[in-house]
């Protein structure tokens, strides 16, 4: 005869161990900070050294990120119909961001990741679609990193969103890395932001 009570406990038991497999404190929420594919940054391709990760590098203060108010939306307009809803083109939308710093001798360095969508309007056709995205880093109110980037998206459906992920690798501060730096990220639709 079966023990039940044994027979459900193992099952909860072994549901439990499946579920927390599934879990992941993947920190930066499956941005892939390399712009590749999707797997987690440990893994090293056969034959290459795994890089060694300093005690200090652990310890060290890493500037976080976020997105400048009132930048996170980048919306196109059919010509000769600017903030009319039946002339969008289309609508970008920021949805996440994050960092990761690596430190040398006299300044550090970050990749900064970004993440969004782009949702096509009434207007909206299939073709390569180009996002002005900019990035800031501040210290103390001196702007000490800023570069803007033309972005480019495939929009190859217009019945649905078209999700992106965007990275700048190369953001050099000098210096090393305090509480005082703030790094933003926003679509820039200014004079150089271009459309």
């Amino acid at each position: 005869m079966v023990n039940y009570r044994l027979f459900i406990s193992s099952l909860l038991l072994s549901a439990t161990a499946i579920v927390s497999g599934c879990q992941s404190d993947d920190a930066t929420g499956g941005l892939d900070m390399q712009g590749g594919n999707l797997q987690q940054q440990g893994t090293q391709a056969a034959g290459q050294a795994e890089d060694v990760v300093r005690e200090s590098e652990l310890r060290a203060f890493c500037p976080p990120v976020s997105l400048r108010e009132g930048t996170a939306y980048f919306t196109t307009y059919e010509k000769g119909g600017q903030d009319q809803p039946g002339s969008v083109i289309y609508q970008a939308s920021i949805t996440d961001v994050t960092r990761k710093c690596t430190y040398g001798t006299g300044s550090f360095g970050m990749t900064v990741a970004v993440a969004g969508r782009v949702v096509p309007g009434p207007k909206g056709n299939t073709g390569t679609i180009t996002m002005p995205i900019r990035i800031v880093a501040v210290r103390g109110g001196e702007v000490v990193y800023s570069k803007l980037f033309q972005h480019q998206v495939a929009i190859s459906d217009t019945a649905g969103a078209t999700q992106f992920i965007f990275n700048d690798p190369n953001v050099m501060i000098t210096g090393t890395p305090d509480r005082s730096i703030q790094l933003m990220v926003g679509f820039d639709e200014g004079p150089n932001g271009g459309r």
